[in-house]
């Protein structure tokens, strides 16, 4: 009986790789959708900074969006850099 690395290779490395770094497409794309809600909040409360609306609670929120949004795509890229390391 032939082994699943004989008979499917590109199976067997595909099975290998999620072995190596399980769920990595679910983390990006959870990175992914976070940063997109935190670009989206982030774009409301610039918008109610620059109509002048409660500054005072508006640039904290804002403040902490873009650090959610800088935060996603720090991940997204490390995911990203751990991924071409993996490879052989």
């Amino acid at each position: 009986m032939s082994s699943l690395k004989e008979r499917d290779p590109e199976k067997y490395a595909r099975l290998m790789a999620e072995a190596k770094a399980p769920y990595r497409g679910l983390r990006q794309f959870i990175y992914v959708a976070f940063g997109a809600s935190g670009f989206i909040g982030g774009m409301v409360f610039l918008a109610q900074m620059l109509a002048g609306r409660n500054v005072e609670a508006a640039l904290p929120n804002f403040a902490l969006q873009v650090g959610v949004v800088a935060l996603m795509i720090g991940l997204y890229r490390w995911e990203q850099r751990s991924k071409r390391k993996s490879r052989p």
